[in-house]
């Protein structure tokens, strides 16, 4: 509990803040994710250290324009290629390569979320949407119970779960449409997200399985790692960012 407390309050200060401040817990957050994927890879830790040093340039590119003087958000995703393909190259681990991109683009989307001129909402909706998910998941699937999701991978998810979830996820989408002015594309589509956040949590448990490991790490006193507290954000986050692109691309 008392772990939880200090991470949504870590997490809530940087987002309202925006700027410096969620750039660097953004990094931060990141690094930890990478060097949780090396492990679950079972590299060495010279090749842990030189995925987290290629990872580093592309996350130091995202940072403010008070750091960098401009934002470039397509360099940014290059960059962030570029690092993944050098990475499966030197290391000969493609599989880190995987984790470049894995751990590297929810901070681009999430930054790009945060700099719209609507950041605070648009960040806030896209990491709430999973939490929505992940307690509306635990109390369905807790009281409701039912068919297994996915027995072989997360033998307590159900189907129940799943949709608990998704109505808590759509739930808060259209009360922050209703007092706050969430953008109807991004309403409609929370629930698409909601399952993605599933997905995402299902993919993690079958890499820790791969892995033959309970947790992704041991960092957070019973949460287990950093990976397994973001698992629903990596997949959410850059669709949430597609979201806002949408209607640029028409213009």
């Amino acid at each position: 509990m008392i772990a939880s407390v200090v991470m949504i309050a870590v997490a809530s200060a940087a987002l309202w803040f925006g700027g410096i401040a969620f750039w660097l817990l953004a990094v931060v957050i990141s690094l930890f994710m990478m060097a949780e994927w090396s492990d679950l890879q079972k590299v060495t830790p010279r090749e842990k250290r030189l995925a987290q040093y290629g990872l580093s340039v592309p996350l130091a590119v995202m940072a403010p324009a008070s750091l960098v003087l401009e934002v470039h958000n397509f360099f940014s995703l290059g960059l962030l290629a570029g690092a993944a393909f050098f990475v499966a190259i030197v290391t000969r681990h493609s599989a880190l390569g995987k984790g470049v991109i894995y751990c590297g683009l929810p901070v681009l989307a999430l930054v790009f979320l945060r700099r719209q001129d609507a950041g605070l909402l648009f960040a806030f909706w896209a990491l709430a949407l999973v939490w929505a998910t992940d307690i509306g998941a635990f109390f369905a699937g807790r009281t409701i119970g039912g068919p297994k999701l996915a027995p072989r991978l997360s033998p307590n998810k159900t189907w129940a779960g799943l949709i608990g979830g998704v109505v808590a996820a759509s739930a808060l989408a259209v009360i922050l449409h209703v007092y706050h002015g969430l953008p109807w594309r991004m309403t409609i589509g929370t629930p698409l997200l909601a399952v993605l956040a599933q997905g995402g949590d299902l993919y993690e448990s079958f890499l820790k399985r791969r892995a033959g490991v309970k947790d992704s790490g041991n960092i957070l006193p019973g949460h287990g790692g950093v990976l397994d507290r973001l698992d629903g954000v990596v997949p959410v986050a850059p669709v949430a960012a597609l979201l806002v692109v949408v209607p640029y691309l028409y213009r």
